[in-house]
């Protein structure tokens, strides 16, 4: 148990750790950006939002890849991918330069956590691997937590491309890992034709019950994806009024949250079945906490800021449970394509999101010293909440066909 551990886990779990640093770390990098380049709001968020869009549109052929030819070859290609793009970045001196490093990214650790579940289920017993599961997530929490403060700290000793550059080599080294140290799985391989497996990709996304439940995952999960990884630092800084440093706090007690919610996920599903309430209700629930998370947050109505935005990363660690609930439904042949087939929506909607809330904000004159009134995000945050409200709606909303499904 030790030796795969440190020869199949840690790999994995060293690269979704930065897998994670890359989705997040412009929250903090954004002024620094803004300043060199000349980015402004909808530059920014379609930059940003750049991986979001090759990730989403890599999953489906993601989950094809991983089922034929493993997670070692697959995910430790993509991840010279990701160096490469990291170092582009670091060179990059345009928007179009900059959205194209970031796509890149995107693309590279796109499947960072769909092949470690894979090789989790491939080498470790059946009844340890959810709390492995778990353990696995928190190194993205981890990796959140490192691009908050401890990126603030480094940006007094390095410059945001220098950086990328050293990114870019451990991303590297990370890549060589996964391909020399992982090893094979003999029989692992899926079995049946190619387009068998399209096929069943098609069952998935005409099945009623996907349909109603993962529609609480795309707009909690995305929205809270598009927010932490950029628009949390606007927010903390125009909003709020708060310093870099002070923000650099607010998003490490968001990524604190969020490891504590990955990390009780388990703990909060099996209490709330053992109060009589199946996988689905459990989405239901967790569903419910994240929005009221957003409430809270345009409302303005908790008098501590630390409190708010510790529960935000909290609870919307949560909806990941919309996997478990999916694994429930489907049969285990289609597990991971059904993760993928709810997963390319999350980040599609965390593209759109992220993008999205910049136009937004884009609408109104920006000041004097660069920064967008208050009204701008708070419409922004208002319009991403009103999606969250009519998924849980369409959740709740009994009709015939869907509670056959």
């Amino acid at each position: 148990m030790a030796r795969t551990m440190l020869i199949v886990f840690m790999p994995f779990a060293c690269g979704y750790f930065f897998s994670y640093f890359y989705r997040t770390v412009n929250a903090v990098v954004a002024p620094y950006l803004r300043q060199d380049i000349g980015l402004g709001p909808a530059d920014l968020g379609l930059m940003s939002a750049a991986y979001f869009l090759s990730f989403a549109a890599f999953q489906i052929p993601l989950g094809l890849l991983l089922d034929r030819y493993g997670p070692r070859r697959v995910q430790g290609s993509l991840y010279c991918v990701a160096a490469l793009g990291a170092l582009l970045f670091s060179l990059g001196d345009s928007v179009t330069t900059l959205v194209l490093a970031r796509a890149m990214v995107g693309f590279g650790v796109s499947g960072g956590l769909m092949a470690a579940l894979k090789a989790i289920v491939m080498w470790f017993p059946l009844n340890r691997v959810a709390s492995i599961n778990g353990w696995y997530m928190a190194f993205g929490g981890l990796g959140a937590l490192a691009a908050t403060a401890p990126v603030d700290l480094a940006m007094q000793i390095m410059d945001w491309r220098q950086m990328f550059m050293l990114l870019a080599a451990i991303t590297l080294v990370i890549a060589a890992l996964i391909l020399l140290v992982v090893p094979e799985r003999p029989g692992s391989a899926a079995t049946g034709s190619l387009v068998s497996q399209i096929k069943e990709i098609g069952q998935i996304y005409r099945d009623p019950f996907f349909w109603r439940i993962v529609p609480l995952m795309f707009t909690c999960s995305g929205s809270y994806l598009a927010i932490q990884g950029l628009w949390a630092g606007p927010w903390l800084s125009e909003v709020d009024g708060f310093s870099q440093g002070d923000t650099a706090f607010h998003l490490t007690l968001m990524a604190v949250g969020m490891i504590v919610g990955v990390l009780s996920s388990g703990l909060f599903a099996a209490s709330l079945q053992r109060l009589g309430f199946d996988m689905v209700g459990v989405c239901g629930f967790a569903a419910a906490f994240s929005i009221l998370g957003m409430l809270l947050l345009v409302s303005d109505v908790l008098p501590s800021s630390y409190l708010l935005w510790t529960y935000i990363g909290l609870v919307v660690a949560l909806t990941i449970l919309v996997f478990a609930a999916l694994s429930h439904h489907f049969p285990i042949s289609q597990a991971a394509r059904a993760s993928t087939a709810a997963n390319v929506l999350v980040f599609a909607m965390a593209f759109a999101y992220q993008w999205g809330i910049g136009w937004v904000v884009e609408q109104w004159p920006m000041a004097a010293d660069g920064s967008y009134p208050k009204i701008a995000y708070l419409w922004a945050f208002l319009a991403v909440t009103a999606t969250q409200i009519v998924a849980f709606v369409w959740f709740i909303w009994p009709t015939r066909g869907r509670a056959r499904g």
